[in-house]
């Protein structure tokens, strides 16, 4: 059974995702505090976090830089009325893996939860390492190597570069990318994998990224 904490000050909104989440058969915990949910996040062996932006203490974004700073990489999905554009591309850069809006749907949020838990459960169930032409990344530790020097990724670099470590001779579309990578649907005239790509370039090595014309780019 899956453990859920829940970092919410609205308590008629902790209490109806609580609820929800307990009659669809999860354990969950629930704090109104940025501070201690950052702390719960940490130490609590949570197995999924349901995040808050706007807390009375410290704002989500605040709390999801303590977890990710600790090396904690369980799955956050931030649950906000912030909806704007910069707010959700904070959150995602920060290292949340899902954004929500307020007002929201139950159905759909538990529909999100229920991903998360199966990607996590299929990433453990694989290997702790990609490797491919001297670029290795650690997914244990969410470390990055380019023929074994080490290579600073933030969290969303690290993870498109593990989704091309993953297809490796594959060309993957900017679609997919972002299905995989984001998680979310972007405006479709968004250039975000391109300008990412070119960030990976920069890092990892321009010539391992290839651009496939008209169709995406494909690790070589």
């Amino acid at each position: 059974m899956s453990t859920i904490l829940i970092i919410e000050d609205e308590a008629r909104i902790a209490s109806f995702v609580a609820k929800g989440l307990k009659a669809a058969g999860f354990t969950t915990h629930t704090t109104a505090s940025g501070t201690e949910g950052a702390a719960l996040a940490v130490h609590g062996n949570f197995d999924l976090v349901i995040l808050d932006v706007g807390l009375p203490d410290i704002d989500g974004f605040e709390v999801l830089e303590r977890v990710r700073g600790q090396g904690v990489n369980v799955p956050v999905i931030m649950l906000t009325a912030r909806a704007s554009v910069t707010d959700r591309v904070t959150g995602l850069e920060g290292g949340a893996d899902d954004y929500m809006p307020k007002p929201f749907s139950f159905e759909e949020l538990l529909a999100r939860i229920r991903l998360r838990l199966r990607k996590e459960s299929q990433a453990d169930a694989s290997a702790t390492e990609l490797s491919h032409n001297g670029l290795r990344l650690d997914l244990r530790t969410r470390q990055a190597f380019v023929d074994g020097r080490a290579v600073d990724l933030s969290a969303r670099e690290f993870t498109l570069a593990a989704t091309f470590l993953q297809n490796a001779g594959q060309v993957l579309s900017r679609e997919q990318l972002l299905s995989n990578v984001w998680g979310y649907d972007f405006d479709p005239g968004s250039n975000v994998v391109d300008v990412y790509v070119r960030y990976l370039r920069t890092k990892l090595g321009k010539e391992r990224f290839e651009t496939v014309r008209g169709m995406g780019y494909r690790l070589v």
